[in-house]
């Protein structure tokens, strides 16, 4: 491997300049041709051309050849339809997650609604009770905005006392981030004219299960919207198809799918997803209820857990990084366990609760050495340690885990997943 710039690593592990790869004449595993097998390459048909193609569809799907990056599903034994589609985050590249890999997470299956029939229904604490048909909302002016949507119960097996051994996209993928497009909520708001008593108001899907959940009017009326649109196409029917309710930064279970009802109050209604759910004991001996930020978070996808690396030399470690509180400032990432950090190349364009793609390089010469990143956001946060949320939220957690991933590379090139 000829790469003709220097590889001084700026931390300890073989971490290098984040820059390296925008710089010319980096050489990898690429076949160099002697005259003869250039000769033979220039003039070799390729067997996809010899026969024509298949014709053409009226809706595109993924090649054969990727059937293996797929969704993995796992629905509670309990009760029909209530399960968890998680995204794989380790085959995926950039920071938009296709539609239909987009994470799911249902309380009683997907309900087949007739576009037709849906309504909207605003009432309450409101001077003017209004109801919406779907022809009524596409009139509205809209918005489009990207940002990510994580359940709340996202990468909770980090409270176990042993670290999981399975794929990133099955431990952390109950996270996605598309752009959405839809009606700004206070503009619906506004013309139900809200009472001066009102400060929340509860959100009810139009599914089996009747998910219901309270929001602060001050966050309703400041970023949030009702989808229509998920990456430019109508909302597919397992993602809230008619309608969604969009909270950026909030955990996924306030952004209700299948919205039919917007109920204005005075106080939150204390249902099932904000009391017996949602709710979690502290070392203290009281609880956290209500903590609906998604603070900043980072894994690293490229290489994790599933992987393997089959040579020494140069790779490109890749991930991603979010926060709930805005947009990320920036993402280190460490080879040693945390003793040292570098900083990693951020993709752009940053944007405010949107996932950011992260990626640096890396010289391994086969020696064993744990990967970690860690993710700052631009109020200063700091992605804490597995060891310090622990110690700050005690080991009864369910909800609302952040803490530094760290993947364990062995000489033979296999990862694992460590606590360090």
């Amino acid at each position: 491997m000829n790469l003709g710039h220097d590889l001084t690593p700026v931390a300890a592990g073989g971490l290098l300049d984040r820059r390296l790869f925008l710089k010319q004449g980096l050489a990898f595993s690429a076949v160099v041709l002697s005259a003869d097998a250039l000769a033979t390459a220039e003039h070799m048909r390729p067997e996809s051309s010899k026969t024509a193609g298949e014709a053409f569809s009226n809706y595109g799907l993924p090649s054969k050849y990727e059937r293996e990056t797929i969704r993995w599903t796992v629905a509670n034994s309990n009760a029909d339809g209530n399960g968890v589609a998680w995204t794989p985050l380790q085959d995926l590249e950039g920071s938009i997650t296709p539609n239909g890999l987009h994470f799911e997470r249902h309380h009683n299956g997907v309900p087949d609604i007739d576009p037709q029939q849906h309504q909207l229904l605003i009432h309450g604490l409101v001077n003017k009770a209004l109801i919406f048909n779907l022809e009524q909302l596409l009139q509205y002016p809209m918005l489009s905005r990207m940002c990510f949507i994580e359940c709340g119960g996202n990468s909770n097996a980090g409270w176990r006392t042993e670290p999981i051994q399975t794929k990133l996209g099955y431990f952390h993928g109950m996270v996605s981030c598309s752009e959405w497009t839809g009606v700004p909520l206070r503009l619906l708001l506004n013309e139900a004219k809200l009472k001066g008593r009102a400060k929340w108001l509860v959100a009810e899907g139009a599914d089996a299960s009747l998910m219901n959940v309270s929001l602060p009017l001050d966050k309703a009326l400041k970023d949030c919207f009702i989808a229509l649109y998920q990456n430019g196409e109508r909302i597919r029917p397992e993602n809230g198809y008619p309608l969604r309710l969009i909270v950026p930064g909030w955990e996924g279970v306030v952004n209700v799918k299948w919205l039919r009802r917007l109920h204005i109050t005075n106080r939150p209604v204390m249902a099932r997803n904000e009391t017996s759910k949602y709710t979690e004991l502290m070392p203290s001996g009281t609880a956290r209820q209500f903590t609906f930020v998604m603070e900043a978070k980072s894994v690293i996808t490229k290489p994790s857990f599933g992987h393997k690396l089959t040579r020494h030399g140069l790779y490109q470690i890749s991930g991603l990084a979010w926060s709930g509180r805005g947009k990320i400032k920036a993402v280190e990432v460490s080879a040693d366990g945390g003793k040292t950090w570098a900083l990693a190349e951020l993709q752009t364009p940053v944007l405010s609760q949107c996932f950011t793609r992260f990626r640096i390089p890396w010289q391994w010469q086969g020696e064993t050495v744990i990967l970690q990143s860690r993710a700052i956001d631009e109020t200063g946060y700091v992605q804490p340690t597995r060891a310090a949320l622990v110690a700050q939220r005690g080991t009864h957690g369910y909800f609302h885990y952040n803490a530094i991933v760290s993947w364990k590379i062995a000489t033979n090139g296999e990862i694992s997943h460590v606590y360090a």
